[in-house]
């Protein structure tokens, strides 16, 4: 009997609405948070709130459930009061919301009330709430959409970073910067919080020792500390540090992932004679990973390089289940890469 062909998952609605970035959100009779990141879609709503806030001290400020709603609320907490104060009203659960909150929220787009700021907290974690989600993109009760796409990669983490210090105008050394992305490379919300009690406490530029000043414990114990030591053949302090690491409960696979991904940027930028912004804008890199892939390049060949990315990638597939001692590969990967060296079984 042959297989019934899968369903394709559904796409996404083209968006007839401005999409505004969550580091400038705006008010709008409709603002659609849409996207998984938390982090990013509280610091889109806490925005909006600031800025009807400075307009208006007056605003009045509901906090609405979707998914334990009561009919009738929504109109009745964006009705206009008697001294017509300005209203935001926060809706938070829309992706699990209930029939009758979707019934009046599609209702609600037609006729939105003046002088009322609804904000619509869909993570996107369900398809339940489309056909408002649709409503809304299609431009019905002059919306907007602030997308949160959940950060995942190392390089999206980096760029957060570098906006939480951008939009605070404040100067970090990109190898600080470097440390306490690896230091929180688990938490975004974490690495948020690190990265304002830095812009909080310290009243000049941040350097190196700045960060390990304050989560020095954190770094030591990262995957790219692991990494950067035995790349730059540091034998014992790369065994020391896979140790101390794995003490402190970091989990086998990141620590190799990190490694490979420290070794593939070094495959790609070895044997290049292009200036450091011209290849990151060729690779679709930072010019740091460009100066610090060629700076970690110095004493390796083609050969020694080869060998590593080799031993790496057994270490990747052991650590997944291959093997039943993952410290044992991670020991073997940190030896070959931090001696240079082939390491028999």
């Amino acid at each position: 009997m042959t297989p019934a062909p899968r369903r394709a998952a559904p796409a996404k609605a083209k968006s007839a609405i401005p999409q505004v970035s969550w580091r400038s959100p705006q008010p709008a009779p409709i603002v659609l948070v849409s996207g998984p990141e938390e982090v990013c879609a509280e610091r889109a709503t806490a925005g909006i709130r600031a800025m009807l806030k400075s307009e208006d001290p007056s605003l009045e400020v509901t906090d609405i459930r979707a998914d334990d709603y009561a009919a009738g609320t929504l109109l009745s907490v964006t009705s206009p009061s008697l001294f017509g104060e300005p209203r935001l009203v926060r809706v938070t659960g829309v992706e699990k919301c209930s029939d009758t909150f979707l019934t009046e929220a599609v209702s609600y787009l037609a006729h939105p009330q003046d002088g009322a700021t609804v904000v619509l907290r869909h993570t996107g974690a369900s398809v339940r709430g489309k056909k408002l989600l649709d409503g809304i993109r299609s431009g019905q009760g002059g919306g907007i959409e602030i997308a949160c796409p959940a950060v995942k990669r190392d390089s999206d983490r980096f760029d957060f970073a570098v906006g939480e210090f951008k939009a605070a105008q404040k100067r970090i050394a990109p190898v600080a910067l470097r440390s306490l992305v690896s230091a929180f490379a688990d938490d975004l919300t974490e690495l948020a919080a690190a990265c304002q009690q830095l812009i909080a406490d310290v009243p000049g530029d941040i350097d190196e020792r700045t960060v390990e000043r304050y989560y020095g414990g954190r770094v030591e114990t990262s995957a790219f500390t692991v990494a950067d030591t035995a790349i730059a053949g540091q034998y014992g302090p790369a065994l020391l540090a896979l140790r101390h690491a794995l003490a402190s409960g970091a989990d086998p696979v990141p620590l190799v992932a990190a490694v490979a991904m420290k070794l593939r940027t070094m495959a790609r930028v070895a044997g290049t004679r292009e200036s450091s912004s011209m290849l990151a804008q060729r690779l679709g890199m930072k010019d740091w990973q460009v100066d610090r892939a060629r700076r970690d390049l110095v004493g390796w060949t083609g050969n020694t390089l080869g060998m590593a990315i080799h031993a790496t990638a057994r270490a990747d597939a052991e650590v997944k289940g291959a093997s039943r001692d993952p410290v044992f590969a991670l020991e073997r990967m940190i030896t070959i890469i931090a001696t240079r060296a082939p390491y028999g079984d």
